[in-house]
């Protein structure tokens, strides 16, 4: 995307978060429509990891859940706006809280949220920073085009979260943060290729998994909480559930642990299957020798 693509883009935001959330939802679901006939290959990934991951869903009913995916996943994209450039107090005013989102101030040691990629992911940034008084890192990829990446980094540090980590830093740069007092804001569940990874079974199926989140942990003495954002139909809110922290996790044994959390994370999706990111490739990095899952 050129220059002035991109200045259209985050122009489009700006005057679309004005719209409430209710008609942004609606147009939303109507760019979802438009995507999930246009994006073709963004379609048959979701397609073959719903296949993956429910092969008992007929497959009338998978295709139902992909284009629902595809609703949320539209609605997600513009609501970008609103997180860009609403008010504090309107997110907030959008936003049901459950849980214990103060948990970070009510422990004694740092704490880790982790935050796997349901379409409503980040409004769990400003839920986290706007209710507490303690700052967080995350970890942060850097954008190819020069106008997006600045424009990302102005909407991800304008509620507290001043610390980006670039991903090409590493672990060192993360528990440094953590040191200086900042909770970590983690998102667990990509598959960044094989550095530090193990295959770990992700609905039955080997995943390609990092092992940070409970190395990080680990070295760190962390509470680790995970927390789920869900978008309610027809614009009527957002609800961050702060769930409770994770039970003997860290235990030692990196490849244990991310089995438990996948664990706890299937039956998260199971509660809300569309709308978790079935559009990224969760199973692209194979086992040696093991073909492609995607190349049907």
């Amino acid at each position: 995307m050129g220059k002035l693509g991109t200045y259209a883009l985050i122009a489009l935001l700006w005057l679309l978060h004005w719209l409430p959330l209710r008609w942004l939802a609606a147009l939303g679901w109507g760019l979802g429509g438009v995507l999930h006939r246009v994006a073709g290959s963004r379609r048959r990934v979701a397609l073959r990891n719903v296949e993956l991951c429910f092969p008992e869903k007929p497959l009338a009913e998978r295709e139902a859940l992909v284009r629902e995916h595809f609703g949320w996943l539209g609605r997600s994209l513009l609501e970008r706006g609103l997180l860009w450039y609403a008010s504090d107090r309107r997110l907030l005013r959008l936003m049901r809280i459950e849980g214990n989102i103060k948990l970070a101030e009510q422990v004694d040691r740092p704490v880790m949220w982790l935050m796997p990629h349901f379409v409503g992911l980040d409004w769990s940034g400003p839920a986290l920073m706007l209710n507490q008084a303690r700052p967080g890192a995350s970890i942060y990829q850097r954008q190819s085009n020069a106008l997006l990446d600045e424009a990302l980094r102005k909407a991800r540090s304008r509620f507290g979260t001043t610390k980006l980590v670039d991903r090409h830093e590493g672990v060192r740069s993360v528990l440094r943060a953590i040191r200086d007092g900042y909770s970590f804001l983690n998102l667990p569940d990509m598959d960044f290729g094989p550095k530090d990874s193990a295959f770990i079974p992700f609905f039955g199926v080997p995943a390609n998994t990092l092992l940070a989140p409970a190395k990080i942990a680990q070295a760190a003495k962390m509470v680790v909480q995970p927390v789920v954002v869900t978008m309610l139909p027809k614009g009527q809110g957002i609800v961050i559930h702060a769930h409770e922290p994770l039970q003997h996790y860290p235990s030692g044994d990196l490849e244990a642990d991310a089995n438990h959390f996948h664990r706890w994370l299937e039956d998260r999706i199971r509660e809300h299957p569309a709308q978790y990111l079935w559009v990224h490739k969760r199973f692209k990095t194979r086992p040696p020798g093991e073909a492609s899952l995607y190349s049907r």
